[in-house]
C-alpha cells in the first residue's frame, strides 16, 4: 500500500447555522490547516497515488479566500468540510481540518479503497 499526505493552509470565512446561541453563528474567519491523506494499492502510470498539485487545486481552488457558506451546500463545520474534501479527492481516505489552534476535526472513510 502506498500512502501520501498533503498539508494545505487556506484562509476562509464561515458562519455556522446552529440550534443554540453561539458567536460562531456570526460571520468570522480562520486560517485553516487541512491535511489530506491518500492511499492506493497501485501507482498510476506516472508513479503516483495522486498528484500533489491536484490535491492543492481541489482544496485551494474551491475554499481559499472564500465564504464557505457560499461554496458548499451544507453547514460548513470543520467536520462537514473534512468529509466534503475527502469525497472530492481521488484515493483520499482521511482529512484533518484544523480551524484554529487546538480545534481540529477529522473524517476517515470506513472502507477499503
Amino acid at each position: 500500500m502506498y500512502y501520501l499526505s498533503k498539508r494545505i493552509e487556506i484562509s476562509a470565512s464561515h458562519r455556522l447555522e446552529l440550534d443554540y446561541e453561539s458567536k460562531c453563528s456570526r460571520l468570522h474567519g480562520h486560517n485553516w490547516i487541512i491535511t489530506v491523506h491518500c492511499k492506493a494499492r497501485e501507482l498510476d502510470r506516472n508513479g503516483m497515488v495522486v498528484d500533489f498539485t491536484d490535491i492543492k487545486r481541489t482544496v485551494m481552488g474551491s475554499l481559499d479566500h472564500a465564504c464557505l457558506n457560499d461554496v458548499v451546500p451544507f453547514n460548513p463545520t470543520a467536520e462537514n468540510l473534512a468529509r466534503w474534501i475527502c469525497d472530492n479527492i481521488p484515493h483520499c481516505y482521511r482529512v484533518d481540518v484544523q480551524e484554529s489552534d487546538g480545534n481540529m476535526a477529522s473524517y476517515e472513510k470506513d472502507e477499503d479503497l
